[in-house]
């Protein structure tokens, strides 16, 4: 090719070729695009690992105020106890009482303990002349007797308590076991 030819073919190669932007085919094009992948895996790799700390930084917050609730929740509790170990010591520490006096004061004591256990919402089993319950009473004795229903509750030895509907202690009783009841009839 002689020069006039090189000249003639390159300007018909800059007429279809736009300005300022290289061929898709052209090792310059490939090598922009590759810069251009390379910066978005780049910020890519960046907001993954953010978001992995955002992450880490969450679940160890979480972690210390799970921590921080169970070792506290039970001050609110504790607070409203203390007034009954408050009248405990001052009946502990009264001198010139009678055992009526003495009685009185532990039955106030015994009604303050009670209310606190109402509002925190414990309440009381109730067993005595019930059907027994192995779910919420404990049998410790049975007491043949033909007074009482068969397998039902004669005595409360200690009473049982529930915070809503799950048994913190049961009752210890005494259940009656009527002879006649469980007997089969003989043919």
């Amino acid at each position: 090719m002689t020069e006039d030819e090189l000249k003639n073919a390159s300007v018909d190669l800059e007429h279809e070729l736009p300005q300022g932007e290289p061929a898709e085919d052209t090792p310059v094009a490939k090598v922009t695009d590759l810069d251009k992948l390379k910066s978005d895996h780049a910020m890519l790799i960046d907001r993954l690992a953010r978001m992995q700390a955002e992450f880490d930084n969450f679940r160890k917050r979480s972690q210390r105020e799970q921590q921080e609730f169970r070792d506290y929740a039970l001050s609110d509790a504790l607070k409203q106890l203390l007034p009954i170990l408050d009248s405990l010591d001052r009946a502990a520490k009264s001198e010139a009482a009678t055992v009526s006096d003495y009685r009185e004061g532990v039955e106030l004591i015994d009604r303050q303990f009670h209310d606190v256990l109402t509002r925190l919402g414990v309440e009381a089993i109730t067993a005595q002349g019930r059907p027994f319950d192995p779910s919420q009473h404990q049998a410790i004795q049975m007491v043949e007797t033909t007074e009482v229903p068969d397998h039902h509750v004669i005595d409360e030895l200690q009473r049982g308590y529930r915070l809503r509907d799950r048994v913190l202690r049961a009752a210890m009783v005494r259940v009656a076991q009527n002879q006649q009841a469980t007997a089969q009839p003989e043919e």
